[in-house]
């Protein structure tokens, strides 16, 4: 015979304060294995034991183990597996959030006892292909050098990642942020300019103000805006075009190519300037300096490793030539 939703109700409710307290007195005994927490968080927030061993950087084999023995020690099903990845059962939905504030408290712990600026742990990082191997890629390699015992995976990719969804601890990202729940830090300024072949310059004319911009043709990411100084004044103009793509250098080539007008970054297209492959346009409105930016996920306080990773940033891009104005890559 079928429950009343009333007696239903209340046998979750009895089931949810049973596993609670289960779980705390699991967690005063420290029967419970960090890496198996840290394990199902990334399990629960990935939706899957796959995306959560590419988060790990371990084998899907290692994730499940460490979430049988988990399961295993509760005497609780944690999460149930389908054929589209792991679903939080009831008891794991509850579970996720204590597991994850233990894991922050451990992550707190180790850096206050660590010795003055050690590191360890890991790193996870998105950052741009475009400027990813040339200008971000060596300052990550000397964190590592200073911190041998920090672990340092990085993922470099044009595409906008979720930082939170897929579980980075932060990411490098250039040019103008949009508003979002992030938190910022810029790490230093990215100046650059419009610019185009003398083929298409000769075919098409050149604009002389923002509102002539939009007669040409324009290779860009997406369907972002271009903003102009006019004196004090920013003047926004939202282009059109047919080429678009997701990386820099893939519109150096399309406008060496005489395919349209391009706002790109200095360091991308110095030397093509200096040869005359390419030539700007419009340098009476100049665009406002952009800028390189650290972002992370809301909270009160960034981890360690994050500061660390900003202030070494800011060192090393406070030294030209980086980004600066007509600086070579």
């Amino acid at each position: 015979m079928a429950l009343p939703e009333s007696d239903i109700a209340v046998t979750r409710h009895d089931a949810v304060a049973s596993f609670h307290a289960k779980l705390c007195r699991e967690m005063g005994n420290a029967g419970l294995d960090i890496e198996e927490l840290r394990t199902f968080v990334e399990v629960a927030d990935a939706g899957g034991v796959s995306p959560a061993a590419l988060r790990l950087g371990v084998s899907k084999s290692i994730v499940s183990r460490r979430l049988s023995r988990l399961e295993a020690e509760l005497g609780v099903q944690l999460l149930a597996r389908t054929t589209r990845g792991a679903a939080l059962t009831e008891a794991g939905a509850t579970f996720r959030d204590y597991a994850a504030r233990v894991c922050a408290e451990i992550d707190i712990a180790k850096e206050t006892i660590l010795p003055a600026g050690d590191l360890r742990g890991r790193l996870r990082v998105a950052a741009p292909l475009t400027f990813g191997p040339t200008h971000f890629a060596p300052v990550l390699a000397e964190l590592a050098r200073r911190h041998p015992r920090l672990q340092i995976h990085t993922c470099y990719s044009d595409r906008f990642v979720d930082l939170i969804g897929e579980g980075y601890d932060c990411a490098i990202r250039v040019g103008y942020l949009q508003d979002s729940n992030l938190v910022a830090r810029r790490v230093g300024p990215i100046f650059g300019k419009l610019v185009a072949s003398p083929d298409y310059i000769e075919a098409h004319g050149s604009p002389e103000t923002p509102e002539e911009l939009v007669a040409h043709e324009a290779l860009m990411q997406g369907t972002e805006a271009w903003h102009f100084m006019d004196g004090d004044k920013t003047v926004t103009v939202r282009p059109q075009g047919r080429f678009k793509a997701d990386n820099g250098t893939a519109l150096v080539a399309a406008v060496a190519a005489g395919l349209g007008i391009a706002y790109l970054p200095d360091c991308l297209t110095h030397e093509h300037l200096a040869s005359g492959a390419l030539v700007p346009v419009m340098t009476r409105h100049p665009p406002p300096p952009a800028g390189a930016y650290i972002v992370r996920p809301p909270g009160q306080h960034p981890a360690r490793k994050i500061r660390v990773l900003t202030e070494l940033l800011i060192e090393h891009f406070s030294q030209p030539p980086h980004f600066a104005r007509g600086a070579p890559v």
